[in-house]
């Protein structure tokens, strides 16, 4: 009589497979708590940034911006998006722990999301040209000669046009597209409410559209604040939930769902 060589698993076994999943879980929990806070000052810092523009609008040349540097270099900064570089830190840890706690639910979009979101946050960074611009204000201010000044002033609208480019539609299409993927992911599963994948899905599609398209992008952009802000907020929740010790098996469900997604 032949006999297979098949073990099934022991009733110990199964027990202590559980118990490893649950303590993988469980690693998560403090990348859960300071996303929860990231998403938090995401905010604040929105606010921040909406008071800043509103109380003291960018100018609208190279050298009024050099002028303001040397006004006040801070609030030179701040206009070239200093506190939005900031947030954008702060959403790298947000964007690892959606990936974290939705990961079971879809491997493959997740993955997918999150590169898309780091490649766009990235982007980002290389698109901003705030230090820069501090530093030709500083040059142009010791310059001497008219010829000099005005190679200072060629190289600012340069600064300026770079971040208004490629790099920065890069970002803002990445990042709409992330955000679509996560809250479609977050629609799917139950670890998340249907509440806070739709304002998601609302936020995504309002940046689909980068803000440097003419007036219809800036309009758009200005929109999207809320709902990302509300979103943020749902989010923060959830994550300080779930560092609390709220279950993460319901994202380890099979979602059956997602095999019939291109169906």
């Amino acid at each position: 009589m032949i006999t297979s060589n098949r073990e099934s698993p022991s009733v110990s076994q199964k027990p202590m497979d559980t118990s490893q999943a649950l303590m993988a879980d469980s690693a998560w929990k403090p990348l859960y708590r300071v996303a929860g806070v990231a998403a938090l000052l995401m905010v604040v810092f929105i606010a921040i940034q909406s008071i800043v523009f509103l109380a003291w609008p960018p100018p609208d040349t190279v050298l009024g911006y050099f002028t303001l540097f040397q006004q006040n270099w801070f609030l030179g900064l701040l206009s070239r998006d200093l506190v939005y570089m900031l947030s954008h830190v702060l959403l790298v840890l947000i964007y690892l722990a959606l990936y974290a706690a939705l990961r079971r639910a879809s491997p493959s979009f997740m993955a997918i999301a999150l590169t898309l979101g780091l490649l766009g946050i990235a982007a980002y960074f290389a698109s901003n040209t705030a230090f820069e611009m501090l530093s030709l204000s500083n040059q142009y201010t010791a310059a001497t000669t008219d010829a000099q000044r005005s190679q200072l002033l060629a190289a600012g609208q340069v600064m300026l046009a770079l971040y208004q480019g490629t790099a920065f539609n890069v970002y803002y299409v990445f990042n709409a597209v992330a955000t679509l993927i996560i809250s479609v992911v977050m629609l799917r599963s139950t670890l998340f409410s249907k509440v806070t994948a739709s304002v998601g899905l609302v936020t995504g599609v309002l940046m689909v559209i980068p803000s440097t398209v003419g007036t219809i992008g800036l309009s758009l952009a200005l929109l999207s604040l809320v709902p990302f802000a509300i979103w943020c907020i749902l989010i923060a929740r959830r994550l300080f939930q779930l560092a609390l010790g709220g279950s993460l098996q319901e994202a380890k469900q099979p979602a059956v769902a997602w095999a019939n997604e291109f169906k």
